[in-house]
């Protein structure tokens, strides 16, 4: 198929070699940007209390800080992707990490180290997922599914590769060492790839389809088409549906954030040794690569609807299957894969939620809108588990209430179908 065809097809997705490209360019940027400014902080964090006699409360608190900027200044920066393309704010956004990340590692006191997260916050919002499957759901066209696919799964890797690379160089360098060192690959690497290699052709989210009478004619036209279209985003995002999808997304992100932190404590309270329990937290990973690599059948297979309410109900049966499972490892390790499998699949339903309800138009705004309260709950969710088991008196406990979370995200779910989609869902 040629580019022209494709063109005509889905209006600004590129050509089988350009889609590549691009997935190349996205797969090694996120793998780093995620392993820099998220996955470093797992290995870090415990090092960073340590040295600095911050308590592990306040470090953490930055680190949360940081996700509910990204969610907020997220739906700005969808909304000028939209308009822009990702080129230039996917660049900015590995930029902008520089002050950021050199005020966490530099940091005297614990305001300088929070004031870093805030800026750190604003460069994950530009550089993280969400605009990441902005620039995928427009280029990809009718190949975005396998575009998204092949990015989730390189950029799974994130912490497998950078969690044992930061705490090495910690050990060498200490942790605010190994933020410098950290700090100078993801500037060489992801910078340059934002800009030269993004730099494609971007139709617009609010493109005027009139030519209008002259270049002024085409200007108001252009205007005219961009406020519609706005409205219409408006529109869809004060909708019942949009509505149910977004109270979903929160409630799944508050109870798969809040286990997976919580996972190796609850395993260990359940007889497993720590050792163990976290290969049983990394096999999940293994899963989550699984659930990901048969996306696209199980895509094909299912409805919009369905999916979604499958695979959240996973979620909540090895969620509590975890918590009331004997104490065998084999068993809880089975178990954690299970919930890594619904878990890798989960990120592949959020990337595509929208444009499967509402078309790739104004995927970037309508997706900064939709995510904000799932990373403001994913924020919460480290502190929501464990305040959980100790009101509770045990993870197992917790895990139980997470499930029942997740229950009921899935029922949300169920109501997040818009009506001109119904008839098949």
């Amino acid at each position: 198929m040629t580019a022209a065809t494709t063109t005509q097809l889905q209006p600004g997705a590129l050509d089988g070699t350009g889609l590549r490209r691009v997935v190349v360019v996205l797969s090694t940027v996120q793998i780093t940007s995620w392993g820099v400014l998220f996955y470093a902080f797992a290995a870090l964090q415990g090092s960073i209390s340590a040295e600095t006699g911050w308590s592990s409360v306040a470090v953490t608190g930055a680190f949360s800080l940081a996700q509910l900027v990204s969610g907020a200044i997220g739906i700005w920066v969808g909304r000028h992707i939209d308009d822009v393309g990702p080129r230039k704010v996917m660049t900015a956004g590995s930029l902008v990490a520089v002050p950021g990340v050199l005020a966490v590692a530099l940091a005297p006191d614990l305001g300088v180290f929070y004031v870093g997260w805030i800026v750190v916050g604003v460069a994950m919002a530009g550089s993280l997922y969400p605009s990441a499957f902005a620039a995928l759901t427009r280029w990809g066209g009718t190949q975005r599914v396998r575009a998204l696919t092949t990015l989730t799964l390189v950029a799974g890797l994130a912490s497998t590769v950078f969690a044992p690379l930061a705490s090495v160089l910690e050990d060498r360098l200490g942790w605010r060492g190994a933020y410098l060192v950290l700090l100078v690959g993801l500037v060489l690497i992801t910078a340059p790839l934002h800009w030269w290699g993004l730099n494609h052709p971007w139709r617009s989210a609010h493109h005027s389809h009139q030519d209008g009478d002259g270049a002024e004619g085409g200007q108001l036209g252009g205007l005219e088409t961009r406020a519609a279209r706005r409205a219409e985003a408006r529109a869809v995002t004060r909708s019942r549906p949009f509505l149910a999808l977004a109270a979903a997304n929160a409630l799944t992100s508050l109870a798969v954030f809040a286990v997976l932190v919580n996972l190796v404590p609850m395993l260990v309270e359940q007889g497993l040794s720590r050792n163990t329990a976290a290969v049983a937290l990394g096999l999940g990973g293994v899963g989550q690569v699984v659930g990901r690599l048969g996306y696209a059948r199980f895509a094909a297979a299912t409805s919009v609807t369905s999916r979604s309410v499958i695979v959240l109900g996973a979620v909540a049966v090895a969620t509590a299957a975890l918590a009331l499972a004997p104490a065998s490892a084999g068993v809880l390790v089975a178990l954690g894969m299970a919930l890594g499998l619904a878990r890798g699949i989960y990120t592949l339903i959020q990337a595509t939620a929208v444009t499967d309800r509402w078309g790739p138009a104004a995927y970037g705004t309508l997706n900064g809108v939709l995510t904000a309260p799932a990373l403001v709950a994913a924020a919460a969710a480290p502190f929501a588990g464990a305040a959980l088991a100790a009101l509770l008196g045990s993870y197992a406990d917790a895990f139980l209430v997470l499930a029942a979370i997740a229950a009921l995200a899935a029922a949300l779910m169920a109501a997040a179908t818009p009506r001109h989609q119904q008839a098949g869902r």
